[in-house]
């Protein structure tokens, strides 16, 4: 590795002088200045850029700078999108990475809008440190487009829970579904829960600060009887550890839970599509397959793929996206939304509800739920419950 290029003082003529890019400079006698000169010189020197290199080793300094400075679901939150960038280009160069290519890497999954605008999120972001660290000159994708996300304003009914229930067959996602449900916890509480946060005698779990979202206050869940069963059954259970487990004795990941969701949703929307007697249409599928890329791997071998391939690989497509959108967008954080609208509808004051959720900032409910507003049946019931006590004779 090349030597950091440094100033030293030559006694004999008195002055400063540093060996830059092959060259010999004289940085003058008075050493602030010399040294202020130096700097100015490194920065237009080809010394001072930082060595090319591959955009699989940046992303490792990355993650390892994630893992010890960010919790540890923000870490599993990167490691995933940014693995799977690196297994489409494993040997391109950092600063070689261009928008069109984020953007291609994106395409060859099927997402929903947000899913597509956290992929770009952690690309660019991942680069973006990089640049703020010294390791890149430049941020290649700078310029690259980061799609809005869709609204997480999203709340079920009762009924849109039952239809969950019913179309889950894994008991251990089931228990956590009804615990996110029955609390409005977030799912990165449920998913790190252990036995020893379970306080039995006031019904809660009780999360250290220093292990919370925020880091500064201690987050207490309450858990109502069908919770507190729940809590107290899986921690007899794993009484080491998160208590929420899959079927194979492991904790439950964000992706892992998104992937259950996915499934449901598919399973659900495969049913409706009978039901109805709907079908993909053959245009819809030919302009589809015109979007496909037309080669796959096959034993490590780059192989044309078939027409009947592409036929297939479509209809498969187009028939998935139209079950996601047949179906109700279920996911923790929704369910978490869903037991703060309940708790707004049924006359629970909103500091309350913002404290039962961990919320800091009350004015948050304000933002995230205004979706109330748009129920007119809830905001007429408010309207004249406002008046309810008013004499006869001031309400005409």
């Amino acid at each position: 590795m090349a030597r950091t290029p440094t100033p030293w003082y030559r006694k004999s003529r008195k002055c400063w002088f540093v060996m830059l890019d092959g060259k010999q400079h004289n940085l003058g006698p008075d050493k602030k200045a010399a040294f202020e000169k130096f700097y100015q010189l490194m920065l237009e020197s080809k010394e001072s850029k930082p060595a090319a290199q591959a955009f699989a080793s940046l992303a490792d300094q990355f993650l390892e700078w994630v893992q010890r400075k960010r919790a540890p679901d923000t870490y599993e939150w990167y490691r995933y999108r940014i693995e799977r960038f690196v297994r489409k280009y494993p040997n391109i160069l950092a600063e070689a990475v261009v928008p069109h290519q984020v953007e291609a890497w994106v395409d060859d999954y099927d997402l929903s809008v947000t899913s597509r605008r956290n992929y770009f999120r952690a690309i660019k972001r991942c680069l973006s440190w990089a640049l703020k660290q010294g390791l890149i000159a430049t941020n290649p994708v700078a310029s690259l487009e980061v799609p809005s996300g869709e609204s997480r304003e999203i709340a079920f009914s009762y009924e849109d829970f039952k239809l969950l229930l019913s179309n889950i067959r894994n008991p251990d996602l089931s228990d956590l579904v009804v615990s996110t449900w029955e609390t409005g916890c977030r799912p990165q509480e449920s998913l790190r829960v252990e036995a020893r946060h379970i306080d039995a005698a006031h019904r809660r779990w009780v999360i250290p600060k220093r292990e919370s979202k925020t880091k500064r206050l201690t987050r207490v869940v309450y858990l109502n009887e069908r919770a507190m069963e729940i809590s107290a059954r899986l921690a007899q259970a794993n009484p080491v550890g998160p208590i929420f487990r899959n079927s194979t004795g492991r904790p439950w990941s964000t992706e892992a839970v998104n992937c259950a969701f996915q499934a449901i949703r598919h399973r659900m929307g495969r049913a409706i599509i009978k039901s109805r007697g709907l079908t993909i249409a053959e245009k819809e599928i030919e302009e589809k397959m015109k979007t496909l890329k037309p080669t796959r791997l096959a034993k490590g071998k780059t192989v044309k793929k078939t027409k009947s391939d592409l036929h297939t690989e479509a209809k498969r497509k187009l028939t998935y996206r139209l079950c996601i959108d047949l179906t109700p967008c279920y996911s923790l954080y929704a369910l978490r939304h869903s037991w703060a609208t309940r708790a707004l509808i049924k006359g629970v004051d909103p500091l309350t509800v913002a404290i039962l959720m961990g919320h800091e900032d009350p004015s948050m409910l304000s933002r995230v739920y205004q979706h109330l507003s748009l129920n007119p049946k809830h905001m007429l019931s408010e309207a004249q419950r406002a008046t309810r006590d008013e004499p006869e004779e001031e309400k005409k």
